[in-house]
């Protein structure tokens, strides 16, 4: 075949929008390869995320999509992820071994911050990537139950850094490895910044894809001064759909782009909750508020969460939904919103400083 036809092949590709993940494909991936022979086709699709899970359902829709519009008869594709690393705010420099930051954040607490961040963590290794979990809130750190970890400590080898704790899959680090669970932490913001800059920089992280940083609720100078010191990939907001919650949430989305951190989206925890008696379905918090953000911000709806107590019990347990009840409704539903963030993350403008030469005048 002639080479318009692999290029006709190749933007018929990159038009298309996979399922659950609502952005044309040559925005979050790329087709490498094209090779088009009379009435077949093999081509060769490589994403900006992972995508494990869904790998095969994907392929074949794919392949679906390129039979029907370019009139093919047999169509073949390969679909890879490459997960690169991408730009953070002009003064920091990337973290080392780590190849993106996302930031988990709320403008109040109790809307279930840290469960989403660990089950989100959960779901991008799930779909293959290699994911660490930092537990940013100093004051109130709950990563340690949630995965599990209640009591252990990190080891050193050399004094001066410190090995994260391995659970469920993910690297995780958190001031709660350090102190004892009943002490309060009665700490200035100086002193909370700096405790948490030692957590960030002297933790000896095993080449991540993502660390995904459990943030402390708020948008108060503490959380601030993070988002000034912390490179930052990309910030989800999550919120809970009554306005008392989304009003706060809104605040905390403007400050990320105060100090110029891209949102990759807006999550809406405690959306509906469905009866487990019944199966009747009542959105018991209201409803909108993260729709009126996304309009507003022109930003993306991530995902929409059930309120469902076996979440809490999951996460209570130190055995969360997207590991210990993969196939559930709400474990797909933590997986459908960390694709998109994840993918939204794919069409931010990638770091090439890696790349450079480091240049030794002698």
């Amino acid at each position: 075949m002639t080479s318009s036809t692999n290029s006709s092949v190749k933007k018929i590709i990159e038009a298309l929008r996979l399922p659950g993940v609502d952005h044309p494909l040559g925005d979050i991936g790329r087709v490498t390869g094209t090779e088009v022979d009379d009435s077949s086709a093999r081509v060769s699709v490589e994403l900006g995320f992972p995508a494990d899970g869904v790998n095969a359902s994907w392929r074949d829709f794919i392949a679906d999509a390129v039979r029907a519009e370019a009139g093919l008869d047999d169509v073949d594709v390969t679909l890879s992820s490459a997960i690169t690393a991408h730009g953070v705010q002009r003064n920091l420099k990337p973290l080392a071994n780590v190849r993106n930051v996302i930031a988990i954040s709320s403008g109040k607490g109790g809307v279930g911050k840290s469960t989403v961040a660990v089950n989100l963590a959960l779901a991008l290794a799930s779909d293959g990537a290699s994911v660490g979990l930092l537990d940013a809130d100093i004051y109130g750190p709950s990563q340690p139950h949630m995965v599990g970890l209640v009591g252990e400590r990190p080891t050193t080898t050399d004094g001066q850094s410190m090995a994260p704790m391995d659970a469920l899959g993910l690297q995780v680090m958190s001031i709660g490895f350090l102190i004892d669970p009943d002490q309060p932490m009665v700490w200035r913001g100086p002193m909370v910044t700096s405790a948490l800059s030692q957590l960030l920089n002297q933790t000896s992280w095993r080449d991540l894809d993502y660390l995904i940083v459990d943030m402390p609720p708020g948008t108060g100078d503490i959380q601030l001064t993070l988002s000034q010191q912390v490179p930052v990939s990309g910030a989800v907001v999550v919120t809970t759909p009554q306005d008392i919650a989304a009003i706060d949430a809104r605040k905390g989305l403007a400050m990320f782009r105060k100090v110029a951190i891209p949102v990759l989206g807006v999550i809406e925890n405690m959306s509906t909750h469905v009866c487990t008696a019944c199966g009747h379905e009542e959105a018991i918090f209201g409803a909108g508020g993260a729709d009126a953000m996304v309009r507003d911000f022109n930003v993306e709806l991530l995902g929409k969460l059930p309120l469902d107590a076996r979440i809490r019990a999951q996460a209570d347990s130190g055995n969360p939904t997207v590991s210990s009840d993969p196939d559930s409704p709400a474990a797909e539903a933590f997986r459908g919103a960390a694709r998109r963030m994840a993918a939204a993350l794919a069409m931010q403008g990638k770091d090439y400083s890696a790349r450079f030469p480091k240049i030794v005048i002698e």
